[in-house]
């Protein structure tokens, strides 16, 4: 298997050596493309289509790159760069070097691939085109998407339909049915319907599946006849369908190991008339598997589970098939190679065994061929008896091998031999045998140019004289006379070209190229010198077949110039129409086994044969009619006899009137191209081509101006129609306008009687209305009374309820004043527990300071004595004189400090609670105004109490300052006194210490009295301060009563006011 990687390249060779593909995978070469970059990475190729010839192949990747392989002429070109990804491709347009690409931004674009330039771009889908499906004429386009499908025409790239579905119902495929103008569309609940191409209207719609094998269709495939569809999905089972009969007459069972299907495509076959037997089924395991649908065998498969298929596409003819792989490669395989084990011919019945070598003096060796009986393998065993006829030597055995060698391994002698044994070719390889016989090149493209100029002039109207039931055949018919037509241009002219071409027509239906080149092969050979006198009838083929019939019949040939019949009449009619009016199928088809195995010249003998084998009936008719209908009409004839008569007079035929001295031998078509026939009189053709041209531009004129009077004259007939149907008119409207004024007439005395009645009615209607006003004058009275009354009821009970409501509120006033009472009297007594707690605060804390005093002073003495103690040599009166006053002078300092903080502490809450009350009073009287007002002095009054409570620490921390200097004086005199001791001084020391503690002791005495007088201000202070409280507490009180008496007064005047009003 060879492997091409593409890389950077625009073009290049696909191979560079012949490939030669292996039997087992079939693989022709494996087409990679790979980037150049530093580090390569793998453009996997997306999709893969065919053009109509099946010998190119265009291929795109994800990136965009679309490549075109030409695999006849082993070459590759970049063709174009969309940048984006393809997801549908279609090569087989009208124009032959132009294809469709479905890109990933839902466009369709249309390029060339020879100037490589973008021809149009389509838009109008919504979602992306997984499907593009061309017309066989190439001239027109479906795309399909999930939600829509549209026809495109491809000469104007202009959409000429949409079709839209349900948002539900999603479409699977929409697609042209092959050779015809029928248009099927799949959807995703299993439903198929078929329109028609031109009108769109429904042709038919298949029924449903049974139930017993109801699966949802995925994939669809059609043969090449449009006969029969294959339809599969998530399943292992495949549906045949009938398009002809509309139902289902087959359902195939693939093996266990397939669970899906994803790809199903028939496999093209020259020799099947479009009727594809071999279906090829692509599973969910990547592999391929080609199936018979008549036998349900397996014949072959491609790919693996390791290099599985992604997708699969196969040539038209056949030859090839591309799949793309799951690793993004593109691998071509051999369908001959595949096949070749399927499509061997059949053994031959005739074997041929050559003798051993013999030596060197002998002549030569003898080539013997067994005649008696089927051989299936050469036979081993020399000794067995066999009957054998020795032909000849061969001495020119290459040369004669050489032209009976046939193409596909068959042998021209071999093949006689066999249809002289049995008459004809099996049925099963007839067309086989021929193709091989007649050596037809099946040149696509030269056929598709032919086919692509479409329906010639000539054959235009050819229904008219020729008026077949079928239009399929017709349509055939006309294809491939045009494409004869195209060819040469005798065949325009030559008129009994469909009878000539009839029966070969309608036995390739399915096949136009091979119809077309059996045609061309039939008339280049078999047709020889037939033109030599046109339009006349051959008169030397006709010649040759009357000498003929002169040399083995002379009566017979008297007796047709006794009755004025000449071959044009006994000879031509079966040339003309190739016998298929004198033959029936089986007959012609027998015939034509041995014509095409033979020179040209058996059809002339033919001829011959059957006037000879004819003779008794021909020698009883008298009249030409009675020729010309036996000429032109079936006959019992044994078709048999008249092969048999036809060898003999081959065999005894004279060399100088023998047709096949006149005539050349057999020569094919040629390769490629079809070569050119010229063999006619070509004046005459264009004389008769412009006489003909003359006639048709006079006719045109004759029938142009014969229009234009037609046209005159219908505009005469339908101005005079339309001025009859004008006056008639006129008169039905002068009859209607009588009978309508006799009709309103009677409605105006109608109208007048109806008036009368309508006035009296009016006066009686008044005359209640005025009944009824009044009745509904006293009713609205009555009703505004009781309106009033109900209104002064609900007045009286609205003011009744809000006097309730009042009282009620005066009750709820007053309570809340009382609680509000009870509340500053819980407060008060509160105010009074915390000062009190204070006090007994301030008591402890007085007290722990004396003890800490105590303490500090009993060290003082302590360290005082031990002072004392030192000093022994002074006096000890002295010294106890000395120890008295000094625990007088700290005791009395004690003293006076405890006084001083204590009146400081006294005189701080009095300032304190003359400062509260006033708050308090400031608040009560608030109070009165605002309970809000009442709320913010009490937080004023907060804020200013930790004011106060600063100052007091302020204050403290001052006497603890003077405490200071006062233990810090002491531990100053206890130093110096130290000092004195240990340096004792003179005696009247003692007596100036104690006038100084004396005179120390007054001044401490008074201010003892100024403490006791402060505290019993105070006392006296806090009682005014609480009468003043129980006077405010009575004025509040007060004031309460006169606002109750103000409040009921209020709500007993109010009371009073509506009955006054109701009054």
């Amino acid at each position: 298997m060879q492997s091409t990687d593409l890389g950077s390249k625009e073009s290049g060779k696909i191979w560079h050596r012949k490939p030669s593909p292996a039997t087992r995978d079939g693989i022709i070469v494996n087409i990679i493309h790979n980037t150049s970059d530093y580090l390569p990475k793998v453009l996997r190729f997306l999709n893969a289509a065919f053009d109509s010839s099946g010998d190119c192949l265009i291929a795109g990747d994800h990136h965009g790159n679309i490549y075109v392989f030409d695999l006849c002429g082993n070459r590759f070109n970049l063709v174009q760069r969309t940048a984006q990804a393809c997801t549908a491709l279609a090569f087989n347009l009208h124009r032959k070097s132009e294809f469709l690409v479905a890109l990933a931004d839902y466009s369709i674009k249309c390029f060339d691939t020879v100037t490589k330039e973008l021809v149009s771009w389509m838009r109008g889908h919504e979602s992306s085109v997984f499907s593009i499906s061309v017309h066989g004429s190439g001239r027109y386009a479906i795309t399909t998407s999930s939600d829509t499908a549209q026809l495109w025409d491809l000469d104007t790239f202009q959409r000429k339909r949409k079709l839209n579905i349900l948002q539900s119902v999603g479409i699977q495929k929409v697609f042209f049915l092959p050779l015809s103008n029928t248009i099927l569309s799949c959807f995703k609940d299993n439903s198929i319907f078929a329109w028609e191409c031109d009108t769109l209207v429904c042709k038919y719609q298949l029924p449903a599946p049974p139930e017993s094998s109801n699966i949802l269709y995925k994939v669809f495939a059609v043969t090449r006849d449009g006969r029969i569809l294959a339809a599969g999905g998530k399943s292992n089972h495949i549906h045949l369908w009938c398009l002809e009969a509309k139902q289902l007459f087959r359902i195939i069972q693939m093996p266990t190991k397939v669970r899906a299907i994803r790809h199903l495509e028939f496999l093209p076959d020259s020799f099947d008339a479009g009727s594809n037997q071999v279906l090829g089924v692509l599973s969910q395991d990547g592999i391929m598997r080609f199936i018979n649908i008549q036998t349900c065998k397996l014949l072959f498969e491609i790919g693996s589970l390791d290099d599985g298929i992604s997708s699969s596409v196969i040539s038209p003819h056949g030859r090839y098939i591309a799949s793309i792989m799951e690793n993004g490669s593109l691998n071509i395989y051999s369908v001959q190679t595949l096949t070749k084990e399927i499509n061997k011919p059949p053994p031959p019945l005739v074997k041929v065994i050559e003798d051993l070598p013999k030596k060197k003096g002998n002549s030569g060796d003898l080539k013997v061929k067994v005649t008696s009986g089927r051989v299936q393998r050469p036979v081993k065993s020399r000794e067995s008896k066999i009957q054998t006829r020795i032909l000849k030597q061969d001495l020119t055995g290459s040369l004669e091998k050489k032209e009976n060698e046939l193409s596909d391994g068959l042998n021209k002698k071999r093949l006689q031999i066999l249809l002289k044994g049995y008459g004809e070719f099996p049925t099963k390889y007839r067309m086989f045998i021929w193709r091989s016989l007649l050596q037809l090149p099946e040149n696509h493209t030269a056929f598709s140019n032919l086919i692509d100029k479409g329906i010639h002039v000539a054959f235009l109207n050819l229904q008219k004289k020729y008026p077949i039931k079928s239009r399929k055949l017709l349509r055939v018919l006309q294809r491939t006379l045009s494409a004869l037509a195209h060819w040469s241009t005798i065949f325009s002219d030559t008129p009994y070209l469909p009878l000539l071409a009839f029966p070969f027509v309608k036995l390739f239906q399915n096949n136009q190229l091979i119809c077309f080149e059996v045609v061309a092969t039939l008339i280049i050979n078999w047709c020889q010198h037939w033109f030599e006198y046109f339009p006349n009838p051959p008169i030397n083929i006709l010649s040759m077949i009357e000498n003929v019939l002169a040399f083995h019949d002379k009566e017979l040939l008297q007796h047709f110039i006794n009755h004025d019949v000449t071959s044009q009449l006994y000879a031509w009619p079966l040339l003309e129409t190739m016998f298929s009016e004198v033959l029936t199928r089986e007959e012609w088809l027998k015939l034509f086994d041995n014509v095409f195995s033979n020179h040209p010249s058996f059809l002339l003998m033919t001829v011959v044969a059957y006037n000879i084998c004819s003779r008794a009936p021909l020698l009883n008719c008298k009249r030409k009619d009675d020729f010309e209908y036996f000429f032109h009409h079936r006959n019992n004839l044994d078709i048999s006899a008249v092969i048999r008569e036809v060898y003999r007079l081959l065999d005894t035929t004279p060399t100088d009137i023998h047709p096949d001295s006149m005539l050349d031998a057999f020569v094919a078509l040629t390769k490629g191209q079809y070569p050119v026939f010229n063999q006619y009189p070509k004046f005459i053709v264009d004389y008769q081509t412009q006489e003909r041209e003359r006639i048709r531009n006079d006719e045109l004129d004759y029938l142009r101006e014969r229009q234009a009077v037609e046209d005159m004259q219908a505009e005469v007939d339908q101005q005079r129609a339309e001025d009859e149907a004008w006056c008639q008119k006129q008169e039905l409207l002068h009859r209607a306008e009588e009978a309508r004024r006799e009709i309103l007439l009677q409605e105006e005395e109608k109208m007048t009687q109806q008036r009368q009645r309508l006035a009296a009615v009016r006066r009686e209607l008044k005359v209640k209305e005025m009944h009824l006003q009044d009745a509904a004058r006293r009713r609205l009275l009555q009703l505004q009374q009781d309106q009033r009354e109900m209104e002064l009821r609900r007045l009286d009970d609205e003011i009744e309820r809000k006097v309730h409501m009042r009282d009620r509120e005066i009750a709820a006033t007053a309570k809340d004043l009382e609680m509000r009472h009870l509340e500053l009297e819980s407060q008060k007594r509160l105010y009074e527990k915390n000062l009190s707690r204070n006090q007994e605060a301030v008591a402890k804390e007085m007290k722990e300071n004396a003890d800490a005093y105590r303490q500090k002073v009993d060290l003082e003495e302590h360290v005082f004595h031990r002072l004392i103690e030192t000093d022994q040599t002074q006096n000890q009166k002295i010294r106890k004189l000395i120890e008295e006053n000094l625990a007088k002078a700290e005791q009395a300092c004690l003293n006076t400090d405890w006084r001083i903080q204590a009146l400081h502490k006294q005189r701080c809450s009095d300032v304190h609670r003359n400062e509260c009350y006033q708050e308090i009073a400031k608040l009560l009287r608030k109070n009165r105004k605002k309970e809000i007002e009442v709320l913010n002095a009490m937080m004023d009054g907060e804020a200013k109490k930790w004011e106060e409570a600063e100052e007091k620490d302020f204050h403290l921390k001052s006497e603890k300052k003077t405490a200071a200097l006062s233990d810090a004086s002491r531990r100053w005199f206890l130093e110096k006194e130290i000092h004195d001791a240990q340096h004792p001084c003179d005696k009247g020391e003692p007596k100036y210490w104690n006038e100084q503690v004396a005179s120390g002791c007054l001044p401490r005495t008074s201010q003892l009295n100024d403490i006791s007088e402060m505290e019993s201000l105070t006392q006296i202070s806090l009682n005014q301060r609480k009468m003043h409280w129980d006077a405010m507490e009575q004025d509040l009180m007060e004031r309460v009563r006169n606002l109750r008496q103000r409040l009921v007064t209020q709500a007993q005047n109010r009371c009073q006011t509506p009955h006054l009003l109701a009054t």
